[in-house]
């Protein structure tokens, strides 16, 4: 799958609340530090995970499942396994009337899911990590020496 820079930054610059589902409440898991990370970058996260609901993260409560959180959510990213993402993919249609973003992390693809997303009219990124592509995108990638291909003349 081959997402333009522009199509990934419009997204990111469009979204400000995200439903991330399968976060974890362990600090060294991808799902916890890309959640904060976005909470950081002044985007509302909701976390979504049934084992840890009623628990505090990032400043919300965790929710059991994607219809407790509000219908404002614009963006669901997706931290489970390829074959558990229509289910999620199809609550979240069900939830979200405002939703224009059903994001796959890194490892997750499932092409029946991404139908579903764009037959509403719904953009669909996988294999991709927002926290990621935030940085390289928006020149913090930069930071930490990594060459992103994106000439600027910010120091």
């Amino acid at each position: 799958m081959r997402y333009s820079d522009q199509h990934l930054k419009d997204i990111l610059t469009r979204t400000r609340q995200i439903a991330v589902v399968g976060v974890s409440m362990n600090p060294v898991r991808p799902s916890y530090y890309v959640a904060r990370y976005l909470s950081l970058k002044g985007f509302t996260v909701y976390p979504v995970n049934p084992g840890h609901a009623g628990e505090r993260l990032f400043g919300q409560e965790v929710r059991a499942h994607l219809d407790d959180c509000p219908d404002t959510v614009d963006m669901v990213d997706i931290f489970r396994r390829s074959e558990h993402v229509t289910p999620i993919v199809e609550a979240a249609l069900a939830a979200f009337p405002k939703l224009r973003t059903v994001w796959m992390q890194i490892g997750v693809e499932n092409a029946e899911a991404a139908a579903l997303a764009e037959a509403c009219g719904v953009d669909v990124v996988m294999d991709r990590c927002p926290k990621i592509e935030y940085q390289r995108l928006f020149g913090e990638l930069r930071m930490g020496g990594f060459n992103t291909g994106i000439i600027s003349s910010k120091l």
